[in-house]
């Protein structure tokens, strides 16, 4: 493995955006955005994000970069709320799919919209594990396995956090031994920044001081068009993996690497999620659609490994990462439940994840890259989501 409180004060003036600067007496504080020059939502309402949970206070936080791409983060689940980004012509489109309050996520039947996942991303067989002779047992919560970290994962829990300047804040959080049924204190440190390249930067580091299995990532859930602008399924993707590992029909790894060449996993040339989503193809089926780990041919951060490009906004979004893998998910389990934070529900496949990560189930498949840490080794790992328009 590559081991490698703020408080908020009274804001008194909105964010000028497109030319509009309104002025404000109000504690919290609105960002107008704009979608095909109409009014398309408001920023969400640091009031909506005041919590106490679990005896400790939530927040959201706001990030801006010098060329105003912006980012609204609550520790409420380390949670990616809102990232404004420009379009073709200049608009700003939130490409982040959330929603507009603590209550909204706590409430949600989706649970990991934008947030930081852990201790383990994805899911783990049947919740069990063995690690240096000892099977530990975790809780079953995607049956029959584990996902995401179990019952409580890290979208639940309050974050201690602070805001470093502007574009930058750091979260920590203390996962003790046992927490989950997984093994050691594991003290984690993720810093989430928007660069002035236009990117959403996270950065995650973590030290044990019981041999553990640590995947982090986060769960960012996309639509380049802007959330609520409909399907994601005329998005135009491309991977740098020329390998995928199939799944059984519960989503564990079979343990095969396959090449993705003539099957409609292969994304090595441009394509749109929906042209081959249909196909009567046995992965697709046990993923209802793509819920699929890619294996990335290179993975240094020099060069993007994966590309999407909204279809009606013209916005690129380039994936660097460290990780060897990708959760590509096409919202194959949205189901109108949710009221989002512009009032649109989430429909069927009208937002991706793209998840960077080690692969599922690594800890019972001996040939998959090693999640395991030590004591006295450090987890770093970082990857970045770089925005661009055409």
């Amino acid at each position: 493995m590559n081991f490698r409180n703020l408080s908020l004060g009274v804001l008194s003036s909105c964010i000028a955006l497109l030319g509009a600067c309104k002025q404000s007496t109000n504690k919290t504080t609105t960002t107008t955005i704009m979608k095909d020059s109409i009014t398309y939502g408001q920023f969400p309402a640091d009031s909506a994000f005041e919590k106490i949970i679990d005896g400790k206070q939530t927040h959201l936080y706001k990030l801006k970069n010098k060329n105003g791409m912006q980012a609204a983060i609550t520790n409420f689940g380390g949670r990616l709320v809102s990232l404004l980004v420009p379009d073709s012509s200049g608009k700003m489109i939130d490409v982040a799919v959330g929603i507009g309050s603590v209550d909204g996520y706590i409430k949600s039947t989706e649970r990991y919209y934008g947030a930081t996942i852990g201790r383990y991303g994805n899911r783990i067989a049947k919740g069990h594990f063995t690690l240096e002779g000892k099977q530990y047992t975790l809780f079953i919560n995607n049956k029959p396995n584990t996902l995401h970290g179990g019952k409580k994962g890290y979208e639940d829990v309050v974050w201690d956090a602070k805001k470093i300047n502007d574009n930058t804040l750091e979260l920590t959080y203390l996962s003790k031994d046992m927490e989950e049924g997984f093994p050691g204190n594991l003290s984690i440190k993720v810093i989430y920044s928007l660069t002035d390249d236009n990117a959403f930067k996270a950065s995650y580091e973590a030290t044990t001081d019981k041999t553990t299995v640590v995947n982090l990532t986060n769960h960012a859930y996309f639509n380049l068009n802007g959330e609520g602008s409909g399907t994601i399924l005329n998005h135009i993707v491309q991977f740098d993996a020329d390998n995928y590992t199939p799944v059984d029909s519960t989503l564990i790894p079979t343990g095969k690497i396959e090449p993705v060449k003539g099957t409609p996993f292969d994304f090595t040339k441009a394509s749109t999620i929906g042209a081959r989503i249909n196909d009567n193809n046995e992965q697709l089926k046990n993923g209802k659609g793509y819920d699929h780990n890619f294996v990335l041919n290179k993975h240094d951060v020099t060069r993007p490994i994966a590309t999407v490009k909204g279809d009606k906004t013209g916005i690129v979004m380039e994936i660097y990462t460290e990780e060897p893998g990708l959760q590509f998910y096409s919202g194959n389990f949205m189901q109108a439940k949710n009221i989002m934070k512009y009032g649109e529900k989430d429909d069927y496949r009208t937002a991706f994840a793209m998840e960077t990560q080690h692969f599922p189930d690594s800890p019972n498949q001996p040939a998959f890259p090693s999640t395991v840490l030590k004591p006295g080794q450090t987890y770093r790992t970082q990857s970045i989501y770089k925005f661009k328009s055409k």
